[in-house]
């Protein structure tokens, strides 16, 4: 046995997530499939949270529509249809086991602010303390563009760090990541390297992930040393025999050097406000000397943020870094290309000689 898959036996709190497809194609019995493996699971003294997607799937069978909408509203009003649905196919699931579940809607906003982070790891905590199932989705009803997380797979990633997991499986439809000649890849080490070139988009035309999407997702929850495997949903017994360490799907391995909650926290969870545009030096000095960001090293300023706020640091058209920043995007446009000692001069008060502490800085 692989070593990395013998160690998920260790694991005690799990995420999982249930792509749309598989609930669309079996919307009464996939949730309870699921849910007779997680009370096996539960025996052996492991928590489980479930990120389910579907809502919108099952909203477009009771609207009859033809194709996934392509608009905002269109989607808001598919997933307000097919939410109820998709809670009652869960509860049943759980029910016949006798066992509560609690649903829980978020959107980016409640991750990306700090408070309301807490909050929902809070709530999170309760239900599964009082032995319930959090059933969790992106509140698609309300999202906009600005908010939305993208795809359940990423909001699945991000609730790993909110309920600190050991470990996420996503179910799919698929054996797991293929190589370029078509064939399963049982680990990948490196994502950049094996996995990302050969991820593609969504096929199903019910959800909005695709591999790319859970690749993307693996490198998330990968960077704060939990492993993700992405495994075949309709195989028997599926969890029970990943976390039993068994040769199904594809495992994602942590690099060795993990990220700390809270700059993970400041690379996913936070929702950038702005942008900095630096140039070559600044982009070399963060990249590969961990440098802080000075504001010599930037050329351009985008957006509207305050002293405290996540901005986006790019070089040559391309997202380097994430950051806290330590002054206002006005303030930052004054002095810009400017030498440290030049700032006090320019403004009222001087917050500090770096636009973005390495501290917190996060490259992405």
């Amino acid at each position: 046995m692989i070593p990395e898959r013998a160690s998920l036996a260790g694991a005690k709190r799990v995420v999982i997530k249930c792509g749309s497809r598989l609930i669309a194609e079996a919307p009464a019995s996939r949730p309870a499939v699921i849910a007779d493996q997680v009370l096996e699971l539960r025996t052996r003294g492991v928590e489980v949270v479930i990120v389910s997607s579907g809502a919108i799937a099952l909203g477009m069978t009771r609207l009859k529509l033809a194709a996934r909408p392509t608009e905002l509203p269109g989607l808001q009003a598919a997933a307000a249809v097919g939410q109820s649905r998709l809670m009652q196919h869960w509860e049943h699931a759980f029910g016949a086991h006798g066992v509560e579940i609690g649903q829980v809607l978020l959107t980016h906003d409640d991750l990306g602010d700090r408070r309301r982070f807490l909050s929902a790891r809070l709530t999170l905590r309760a239900l599964l303390d009082h032995g319930c199932v959090p059933i969790i989705n992106e509140n698609d009803t309300v999202a906009t563009e600005e908010i939305k997380f993208g795809d359940n797979d990423q909001l699945a990633a991000l609730v790993c760090n909110l309920v600190s997991a050991d470990a996420l499986i996503i179910l799919t439809d698929v054996e797991g990541v293929r190589d370029a000649y078509g064939v399963r890849m049982p680990v990948v080490r490196d994502i950049e390297r094996e996995a990302a070139p050969v991820a593609g988009g969504p096929t199903s035309g019910v959800g909005s992930g695709g591999m790319a999407s859970k690749v993307g997702s693996a490198r998330i929850v990968t960077r704060s040393g939990v492993p993700a495997i992405v495994a075949p949903g309709r195989e028997t017994d599926v969890l029970v025999r990943v976390l039993a360490g068994e040769d199904l799907g594809t495992l994602f391995v942590p690099p060795k050097r993990e990220l700390s909650a809270r700059k993970h926290w400041i690379a996913y969870g936070s929702k950038p406000t702005g942008t900095v545009v630096v140039d070559g030096g600044a982009a070399k000095a963060i990249a590969e000397k961990q440098k802080s960001l000075l504001p010599a090293g930037i050329t351009d300023v985008t957006g509207d943020f305050q002293a405290g706020d996540t901005v986006s640091i790019t070089s040559a058209g391309k997202e380097l870094a994430r950051g806290l920043v330590a002054y206002s995007a006005d303030d930052l446009r004054k002095i810009k290309g400017m030498q440290s000692s030049a700032i006090a001069t320019l403004l009222a008060v001087k917050s500090a000689e770096e636009a973005i502490h390495r501290d917190d800085l996060v490259l992405v």
